[in-house]
């Protein structure tokens, strides 16, 4: 089924939004239709499939190992065996990814940088939920987190799991409230990452 399919079965299915409430509402419920995992399609696609829809549903990026073009245009997702074309790195600046679509994160193998910038959607608990994937924890090498307003030093603090993260960039965190003991857990636990810091 199309994404517009699907989309048009969940728009009828409402029966009433409460227009009296802000327009935030409809968008944060649409939003949430966006980033529902479909377990059964997970199963078919596999994982690199799977979260390219999901993420260029939310309006992230994707670029494929071997390629050097992002990927932005859900239309534009090869089609055929996904087994030749794996998540490299996903920029998911500005996108709706939220906690509840991670799920399509799980079986990634090969993903090495991760950018979160202005995502709106982004807490502590879609960190920790990251930092549980053990395949992740092996292949992430860098990660930048920016302008994230719902990020406190506990969803930071738990990127310690990723144990071959070289690089981990910081910027514009207005949770994050210890700096000092940001540095000291990320020297003792990651003491070859390099650590940068913009934050008040």
């Amino acid at each position: 089924m199309t994404l517009f399919g699907k989309l048009s079965r969940q728009l009828c299915s409402l029966k009433k939004i409460p227009w009296s409430c802000d327009s935030r509402y409809f968008w944060e419920w649409l939003n949430t239709v966006f980033n529902k995992v479909d377990y059964e399609r997970l199963r078919d696609v596999g994982p690199d499939r799977a979260a390219s829809e999901w993420l260029l549903r939310c309006g992230a990026k994707v670029r494929y190992c071997g390629h050097q073009k992002w990927l932005q245009d859900y239309n534009s997702i090869p089609g055929g065996s996904m087994d030749k074309h794996k998540i490299q790195a996903i920029d998911a600046t500005d996108s709706c990814i939220m906690d509840i679509g991670f799920d399509h994160m799980e079986g990634l193998e090969l993903v090495e940088k991760i950018t979160l910038c202005k995502c709106h959607y982004i807490d502590d608990n879609c960190l920790q939920r990251l930092s549980q994937f053990e395949k992740l924890r092996k292949s992430l090498l860098e990660m930048e987190i920016i302008t994230c307003g719902n990020v406190t030093d506990n969803g930071i603090i738990a990127l310690r799991h990723f144990r071959n993260l070289r690089y981990l960039f910081l910027s514009d965190l207005p949770g994050v409230k210890d700096k000092d003991n940001l540095v000291q857990v990320f020297k003792t636990a990651l003491p070859s990452l390099e650590l940068k810091l913009n934050l008040k």
